[in-house]
């Protein structure tokens, strides 16, 4: 069996395959991963944030004349800032996967066939582009990182959020703030009416 390149360590050579591997993602990659999405950078956390999430792989790595294969599951978390509190939300990851690699000249342009390429059913499989000799699994990885995170997590359902005025965490207490009048109303402020 090859050994393992520790300065690529989701990169699998052909040759190994058939194979089972664990891959393990840590927090200081997952933070670089998702550095520059705004509901990460508002945490305002470390660059090498040890809180960022993690990720473990359980995989079956397999070739098959051109085209490789990887399927199993990917399980951890990543931590992101609450939609509405900007608190910091861990979101789980629980996905099976099923993956091709394929050369990328093979690749289909829109997901049904390629010119000269395989046949790849709209949903069937998840397409990856490789050498030929070398499965790079870090862009697999990542995607399931950024795919995790939601256009607007939420802490909880009912999450109150800031106050807009001061910025008092509305969960955790309450605030003096006067809620402006809306300005098309004002004229009506001093308005008695009597029965």
């Amino acid at each position: 069996m090859a050994k393992d390149d520790p300065r690529h360590p989701y990169r699998v050579q052909i040759h190994t395959l058939p194979t089972h591997r664990t891959f393990e993602v840590p927090s200081e990659l997952v933070a670089t991963w998702v550095r520059g999405m705004p509901m990460r950078d508002v945490l305002d956390a470390p660059e090498l944030d040890p809180d960022a999430g993690h990720g473990t792989a359980e995989l079956d790595l397999y070739a098959d004349g051109s085209h490789a294969f990887a399927a199993g599951t990917f399980k951890g978390s990543v931590t992101v800032a609450c939609g509405r509190c900007v608190t910091p939300v861990k979101l789980p990851i629980d996905e099976k996967l099923l993956v091709t690699f394929m050369p990328p000249a093979e690749i289909p342009k829109d997901d049904t066939e390629a010119e000269d390429g395989a046949e790849v059913a709209a949903g069937d499989l998840d397409v990856f582009p490789f050498d030929g000799d070398t499965i790079d699994l870090e862009p697999l990885f990542r995607e399931q990182f950024v795919l995790a995170i939601p256009y607007a997590p939420l802490c909880k359902e009912d999450c109150k959020g800031l106050c807009f005025q001061c910025g008092t965490d509305l969960n955790t207490g309450s605030c003096a703030c006067e809620h402006p009048i809306d300005p098309r109303l004002a004229g009506l402020k001093g308005l008695k009416i009597t029965p």
